[in-house]
């Protein structure tokens, strides 16, 4: 596995009744890799991981590996409760075809430090796919910090972390504690000019699932050490960017998705279709980019 370029985040397609919709799902993974992505990320927090029987995130998985079609990695979210079902996952996960994970901390505990690692060791454990620690402390209340990197260097299967705690010096932290031991995604939206300043290598984006081409375009400007240029891209992103760090990422990014190319928006319940004044605003802010990125020319890439 490679660590490097713009991994989206897939969301998973729902009818307006709540079911998948593999089609459509399989539909936007051929968009994203067409322009430019990768590799995927199924099952994502975004892909309502939490909210899926097991038997629906296997037919994602085999699904979004019949879409590759081997042209890019297809990776899966793993979010579990227990060690023992996260293990399990794991496992599965790899017999589906996944090839690699991006492992959530326990779902229904605020593990500490030493349980923190403990839990990561066990999914390393139960198959061969490499490994991207999900760090979101803000969302979880967990936080990956250097420290328990440290205690987890030891594990060649976890090889990068995606770094959400929002605190963009603790790419720095990382790479000071660790050197180039993990290699670190950028997985929040609204942070990928800072982290790539930092040395980030990937990012694992929200919003790219509305825009795959242009987030290719900034993250290879970013990666080309062109950073007055992409502060320009970067800059008329970022109102639509904020989305990515709200509560309802999953409505926000979904709405953008329907705005942009016309995928649908529907959710799974609890979580509803955003209406009234708060659907006003964010396709204000979705519209205004659509607009703006219609007249603002790509730099070559």
């Amino acid at each position: 596995m490679r660590w490097t370029g713009v991994f989206p985040a897939v969301t998973t397609k729902m009818r307006e009744d709540g079911s998948i919709d593999l089609p459509a799902t399989q539909g936007s993974i051929d968009r994203l890799i067409k322009q430019g992505a990768s590799a995927v990320i199924v099952l994502p927090m975004l892909g309502e991981n939490a909210s899926l029987t097991p038997q629906e995130r296997e037919s994602v998985i085999r699904a979004a590996k019949e879409a590759a079609a081997k042209r890019v990695p297809v990776l899966t979210g793993l979010a579990e409760i227990s060690t023992e079902n996260a293990s399990r996952s794991a496992a599965l996960f790899e017999r589906f075809g996944a090839e690699g994970l991006m492992a959530f901390p326990s779902l229904a505990y605020m593990t500490d430090a030493r349980e923190t690692a403990a839990w990561f060791k066990s999914i390393a454990a139960a198959s061969e796919l490499p490994i991207m620690i999900y760090n979101n402390p803000i969302a979880y209340k967990v936080d990956v910090t250097p420290a328990v990197l440290r205690e987890l260097a030891d594990t060649p299967t976890i090889q990068c972390i995606k770094e959400e705690s929002g605190d963009i010096r603790r790419v720095t932290d990382i790479f000071n504690a660790l050197g180039d031991r993990f290699s670190v995604s950028c997985g929040v939206d609204d942070l990928i000019v800072e982290s790539m300043a930092l040395g980030a290598t990937g990012w694992v984006s929200g919003m790219t699932n509305a825009w795959p081409r242009e987030c290719v375009a900034l993250f290879a400007l970013c990666a080309a050490g062109r950073f007055a240029e992409a502060r320009k891209l970067y800059r008329l992103l970022t109102p639509a960017f904020h989305l990515d760090t709200h509560v309802k990422l999953v409505q926000y990014i979904k709405l953008a998705e329907h705005l942009v190319y016309g995928a649908p928006e529907w959710v799974r319940a609890p979580r509803l279709p955003l209406d009234g004044e708060e659907r006003q605003r964010v396709s204000s802010i979705i519209e205004a980019t659509i607009a703006s990125l219609r007249s603002f020319e790509l730099p070559a890439h």
